[in-house]
């Protein structure tokens, strides 16, 4: 009987002590700040490839990213509406450049997660921080969306895809006394010249304009 106590006693203690030795994570949940239109400088890092550019979010879809850097991106603006993609450089629409395809793929990844957790009463993930990074799964993959204290996108990671979108600096988009979007746009004095390749597309978007 002792021995069977002595047993009973030793399962619990193991029990606890193994209980004990794993790491808790702090799930929690916060206020929802994607579901509003907003714009931000980001890095996009996608393997080898690195983009500047600003982003914007008008609504559930409506999607913009306007590139800074590299050379063969600068100038060229993607535009997303509920599914479809346009490119445009300058005012004249091409179609999309091969340099910017991996990042219109990532970009849909991303607007997919956004949109998917804007629809939510409140975020709820694991805490880091200040962050809360929410875990989730696409066709294209695993991600993790942080956000910052207000619910506002901080970073999007899609780690099998080597994907790492930064935002840098984000502002929630108003609208005017006459109900017209207000975006306040950063301009340099100098514009970088535009690489052979968008160029080239630029010429082709005047041919078919004529």
């Amino acid at each position: 009987m002792k021995r069977l106590i002595t047993l009973t006693f030793t399962i619990i203690a193991v029990l606890c002590l193994t209980a004990c030795s794993v790491p808790m994570k702090n799930d929690t949940s916060r206020k929802n700040g994607l579901n509003c239109a907003f714009q931000s400088e980001v890095s996009v890092v996608i393997e080898k490839l690195e983009a500047n550019g600003t982003l914007r979010r008008f609504g559930d879809g409506v999607w913009d990213i306007e590139f800074s850097s590299p050379n063969s991106l600068s100038g060229v603006k993607l535009e997303f509406n509920e599914g479809s993609v346009t490119a445009s450089y300058k005012g004249l629409s091409f179609s999309v450049p091969q340099s910017a395809l991996p990042v219109k793929a990532m970009m849909l990844n991303l607007i997919k997660a956004v949109d998917d957790n804007a629809r939510l009463d409140e975020l709820k993930g694991e805490e880091d921080g200040e962050l809360l990074k929410i875990s989730g799964e696409l066709e294209g993959g695993e991600y993790i969306l942080s956000v910052d204290k207000n619910g506002s996108p901080s970073c999007f990671e899609m780690p099998n895809n080597q994907l790492t979108i930064t935002f840098l600096g984000l502002s929630v988009i108003g609208e005017s006394s006459d109900g017209n979007t207000e975006v306040s746009e950063e301009t340099t004095a100098e514009e970088e010249a535009p690489s052979e390749e968008t160029t080239s597309a630029e010429e082709t978007a005047s041919s078919e304009t004529e």
